[in-house]
């Protein structure tokens, strides 16, 4: 009765038949590096497509530096501080082997929503939040993935099908696509949510350098500058990754893994077509956090630095939402953040009724510009978080705590973009970080969860760097 209630209700949309829901994310991903957001260099296509097709976020931002909380966060729209998942799963459990679990198998996520709505679901990519060798979190109708988050290749790179790991020789952004458009090809009589988390671009660690001659697209790029990555002095908090910064391979690759996600959106988009499903999807894709190429002086996320950072290229995430006839194009301003990507999803769907009621959602429903309208009074600050590091960010102003004897940062957006020049202790800025601090400090009084909250003896279910 609940599942038919719901398709019911959202058959009754004014868009009429029940949408098919493609959910896209990257790993290691700054909008800056999209030509829909000004990058002159690097080729997408198809993601320019959906941005001109649809709505784009001009300021998206993660809520932490680093993979799989900000996935949990998507998919359960908590902050690592109520759903516990601080850091990036290491090696074993809860990944892997004895004592393995999916870390927000205590919350109500996305897939068990769409499950429990009448959809067809299924997992194809890169997971990382837990229990990866069996089907998670409601997703039934498939579940492709890998047994580790790290990539250290993309060639002859361990998967997960069928329940066993085994070597892929195919490049496994090619592979997540084979997939992807066999699911979306597949006849069925309901509607499907794909989840298609790739675990590219990634610019990270050895997988830049191992067979890049090898990699899709490498030839587009082998001879070009790219002059939108800053070659920089490096940053003194530097602390992984120095081989990489300013080093033209590592560039180079970027962008030819960029330009193959781009070319499997416009696989699937191929075949949506194919299939006559393009009027009745949705799509979304969205970074699951931000990535400096060279910008600060540093190569990485704000992990690979200490101390941890939280400058803007770590923090900004490219966002696009895209649904023929629904969706008209626009660009948002407006400052939003992977907290409010659970509400607005739902409420989009007409499924706002399967928010759960037991989990403390502080995230905001933009839904409204979805659909042309202006978000009124939209003044939410974006909180961020990684273990010992909080920050607040508002439309004009930075304030970055971390607890300890470490460095704090105050940056005053609006003269100061760059975030060159730290106001934090100055009598100047007093009155700015006073205020600052307040939003701070309620915020997450207001949110966290005792057990997980880090600051006060709280616990994480990744381990912990500091």
């Amino acid at each position: 009765m609940r599942i038919l209630f719901v398709l019911c209700a959202m058959g009754a949309m004014s868009f009429g038949a029940v949408p098919n829901v493609i959910f896209m994310l990257t790993d290691n991903h700054g909008d800056w590096t999209l030509g829909c957001y000004g990058n002159k260099d690097i080729r997408t296509p198809n993601i320019d497509r959906l941005a001109a097709e649809g709505v784009r976020f001009a300021n998206a931002y993660a809520n932490n530096p680093v993979c799989s909380p900000n996935r949990a966060t998507l998919l359960t729209g908590l902050m690592p501080s109520q759903h516990g998942v601080h850091n990036y799963l290491g090696k074993g459990a809860p990944q892997m082997g004895e004592g393995a679990y999916s870390t927000i198998e205590e919350f109500t996520s996305l897939g068990e929503i769409f499950r429990d709505a009448g959809y067809s679901t299924g997992m194809i990519g890169k997971w990382h939040l837990g229990a990866n060798t069996k089907m998670q979190e409601g997703f039934e109708d498939a579940w492709i993935t890998m047994p580790m988050g790290s990539t250290s290749t993309f060639f002859n790179a361990e998967i997960i099908e069928n329940g066993e790991v085994r070597k892929e020789q195919e490049h496994l952004t090619r592979f997540w696509q084979r997939h992807a458009v066999e699911f979306v090809e597949r006849k069925r009589q309901k509607p499907f949510f794909l989840y298609l988390p790739f675990n590219g671009p990634y610019g990270l660690g050895p997988a830049q350098l191992r067979d890049f001659k090898r990699a899709p697209n490498w030839q587009l790029y082998a001879n070009e500058r790219l002059a939108s990555f800053p070659r920089t002095e490096m940053h003194p908090w530097q602390f992984n990754n120095k081989d990489y910064l300013n080093n033209d391979i590592c560039i180079r690759r970027y962008g030819a893994e960029l330009t193959a996600i781009d070319d499997a959106v416009g696989a699937v988009l191929g075949a949506l077509e194919k299939t006559g499903q393009r009027e009745n999807t949705l799509i979304v894709f969205a970074g699951d956090n931000g990535w400096s190429g060279g910008h600060h002086g540093l190569w990485g996320m704000g992990d690979h630095t200490r101390p941890k950072c939280a400058f803007e290229p770590t923090m900004r995430v490219p966002l696009i939402w895209w649904q023929p006839g629904v969706i008209k194009p626009r660009v948002v301003d407006e400052h939003v953040s992977h907290v409010d990507f659970f509400p607005s999803l739902l409420a989009h769907l007409g499924m706002k009724r399967e928010l759960p009621a037991e989990q403390k959602l502080t995230g905001h429903d933009y839904s409204a510009a979805l659909r042309g309208e202006s978000l009124k009074d939209w003044s939410h600050p974006v909180f961020y978080e990684y273990e010992e590091l909080r920050c607040v960010r508002t439309n004009q102003a930075k304030l970055i705590l971390r607890d300890g004897d470490q460095v704090d940062e105050l940056y005053d957006l609006r003269s100061d973009p760059g975030e060159v020049v730290n106001l934090f202790g100055k009598p100047e800025a007093g009155e700015l970080q006073d205020k600052l601090m307040h939003i701070l400090t309620a915020h997450f009084k207001q949110m966290v969860a005792a057990k997980y909250d880090l600051w006060n003896g709280g616990e994480s279910k990744a381990h912990r760097l500091k």
